[in-house]
């Protein structure tokens, strides 16, 4: 129930930023939903393998090419889904840190037993 529930935060998380960010667009809150479980997916089993592919220079430029990959796994979700669409890089960029800080923020709201 809780994955559910942190599923449908994520969901809240990309409708609120698309209303802020101007470059990047959701058509629906359903798209919302899909994005938050392809973006969880692409997290849990593709994020992994470019970390240790960019071990290097990650470890070179202080962990900030993390930032890339994660704006990178973003666009791979924008060429995924339909309905949701990134203007650029460095809008993926800032979608990814402001995402990840508003996800942060929502999930803190949880009590966890």
């Amino acid at each position: 129930m809780k994955l559910i529930l942190k599923l449908l935060l994520n969901a809240l998380a990309v409708v609120l930023l698309s209303k802020l960010l101007s470059g990047v667009h959701v058509d629906s809150y359903l798209t919302a939903t899909i994005v938050a479980l392809v973006l969880a997916v692409l997290n849990l089993f593709v994020k992994p393998i470019l970390v240790i592919l960019t071990l290097p220079v990650t470890v070179v430029t202080f962990g900030i090419f993390l930032l890339f990959i994660n704006a990178f796994i973003i666009l791979i979700a924008d060429n995924l889904i339909a309905g949701f669409s990134v203007s650029s890089v460095w809008i993926a960029i800032l979608f990814s840190v402001l995402l990840s800080i508003l996800q942060s923020i929502l999930h803190s709201l949880l009590k966890d037993d």
